[in-house]
């Protein structure tokens, strides 16, 4: 049988849901916006302090980019609230929606009324054992996941680095070839033919030399 779970290029579940922002439909929320749904696994624990502590910091940049934040817990929107209080970082309640789960679903795998569950893809995991980070489009599809061991705290250069990725290849007939940064360099697309891509790409298109002598790794400065 196959496997339970939210792959890349499903529409995310329109579930709807009590936050530190009042109650929510997600679709609603997203509206045009890109968005990055992430878990953590529980209120009042050092690695996922870390990381909200972060996500709020770079929420200009999250903004700039048209990128919502919600991030879903175990635990209830009170102590979400305490806890950002706790935290000193009043500022995550305005940029970042926190959600949790209800209470019958915090002692039992990654499924909930919400169809998030669905979400945690491949087996039965626990909140209390994963983090995981989804980002959407604008057309409310699944554009990329990340699934991290709790006790490994995400890397939000790289999910920035990432986003910067899809919108530009969500746009752009390019694609970021490996450790690419915005400005750098990126790649025309295979199925983009040589004389289409000298009129898209009016700065010039580059081809690689290549032991096989095939002439497919053309790049261009970013568009």
């Amino acid at each position: 049988a196959a496997m339970p779970g939210l792959l890349l290029g499903d529409e995310a579940p329109n579930f709807e849901a009590e936050t530190t922002q009042g109650r929510i439909r997600f679709h609603d929320f997203l509206g045009d916006s890109w968005g990055i749904l992430f878990s953590h696994p529980r209120d009042f624990t050092p690695v996922c302090t870390t990381e909200l502590g972060r996500a709020a910091k770079l929420a200009p940049e999250f903004s700039k980019r048209n990128v919502k934040m919600i991030a879903l817990s175990i635990d209830s929107v009170q102590d979400h609230l305490s806890w950002s209080k706790v935290r000193g970082r009043g500022e995550v309640r305005g940029e970042l929606v926190l959600l949790p789960c209800s209470e019958g679903q915090r002692k039992s795998p990654c499924r909930t009324e919400h169809g998030l569950g669905t979400m945690y893809l491949l087996r039965p995991l626990t909140l209390s054992s994963c983090a995981q980070v989804f980002i959407f489009g604008p057309d409310k599809k699944l554009k990329l996941s990340i699934l991290y061991p709790a006790t490994t705290g995400r890397n939000f250069d790289e999910i920035l680095r990432v986003v910067d990725s899809l919108q530009l290849t969500a746009y752009k007939k390019v694609a970021t070839p490996v450790d690419w940064k915005p400005g750098d360099s990126v790649m025309v697309v295979p199925t983009l033919p040589d004389e289409e891509a000298k009129k898209l790409f009016p700065k010039g298109v580059f081809t690689k030399d290549l032991p096989s002598g095939k002439k497919y790794l053309r790049y261009t400065p970013q568009p």
